[in-house]
């Protein structure tokens, strides 16, 4: 067994999604999957052993529904399900410190939406030693490849080439852990990887500065292209704002990957304003990876 992978579910139809997701990175892995549903026991009128026993049984099917639906998807997946009597937050920090990647469903806001403060996966995914996959609602295998025409029957859909992965790449920090992670989820999917690096304008550096850009990214890079000689690599390095260029670089994308510094801060850690900008407005899964 290759590792383990983590999903929280909560019955919604992201997290639903997501289970599928990390069932599909399971199986491309050779790895184990543990489907993880938190639960909290609330303060009502009923009487103690009834609200305990009704609490915990809604949880139980919930946590029932996603792992039977994830081992008809995938009959050969080790699959176990776990359940925590803890708010959805800590429980899945402390997943995540056992785990070699945590998925997550997100709601997702599209383009021209405003910004969600202070939910579960966010404050997740700013939060979590392992990599932390998030994943919109109504995503499904098919999604992860190219189109194809209609009437594909699902034991097709493996054999249909995969969509780019995306990495967005800051060279001023850029570090191996996100670099790693976008090369090999192209090699497990055999695809292109898109390297995205934005700089901000400069009025002063002129083309000197958009040419010492490229050099660094191409400098970077290079032990990565020696590491894996089969993965197909595309660069572009583009001037503006780093968020929004990020964003429209996903179009088409399987898969984005960000890194995320860890700050070491007593306050707690967070998203950068780039990766926040990615997860909220991105249309496939993004893969925010902490890094020093």
């Amino acid at each position: 067994m290759a590792g383990r992978i983590a999903v929280g579910v909560d019955g919604s139809p992201q997290s639903v999604a997501a289970a599928h997701w990390a069932a599909q990175e399971a199986v491309r892995r050779g790895a184990e999957l543990v489907v993880v549903h938190a639960w909290v026991t609330h303060v009502r009128s009923t009487p103690l052993a009834t609200r305990d026993s009704t609490e915990r049984g809604w949880a139980e099917r919930v946590l029932r529904e996603a792992v039977d639906s994830v081992r008809a998807a995938h009959p050969t997946l080790a699959v176990t399900g776990r359940l925590i009597a803890e708010s959805p937050v800590p429980a899945l920090l402390s997943v995540a410190a056992e785990t070699d990647t945590l998925v997550v469903g997100t709601l997702g806001l599209g383009r021209a939406a405003g910004v969600l403060v202070g939910s579960v996966s966010l404050r997740v995914a700013g939060r979590a030693p392992c990599p932390v996959v998030l994943v919109r609602a109504g995503r499904s295998a098919a999604d992860e490849h190219l189109p194809t025409a209609p009437g594909l029957a699902p034991d097709e859909i493996p054999s249909i080439p995969y969509r780019a992965v995306v990495l967005g790449l800051d060279v001023d920090s850029a570090c191996d852990e996100p670099i790693g992670f976008a090369f090999e989820a192209a090699r497990r999917r055999r695809t292109e990887l898109r390297v995205c690096h934005v700089h901000e304008p400069d009025g002063g550096a002129g083309p000197e500065g958009a040419a010492a850009a490229e050099h660094a990214v191409i400098a970077l890079l290079r032990p990565w292209h020696e590491k894996y000689p089969d993965v197909s690599v595309a660069t572009t390095v583009t001037e503006g704002r780093a968020g929004d260029e990020l964003v429209r670089a996903t179009d088409g994308a399987g898969l984005v990957v960000v890194g995320r510094r860890i700050s070491g801060s007593r306050l707690g850690e967070r998203l950068g304003q780039v990766a926040h900008a990615v997860v909220q407005h991105a249309e496939c899964p993004v893969a925010v990876v902490p890094h020093d």
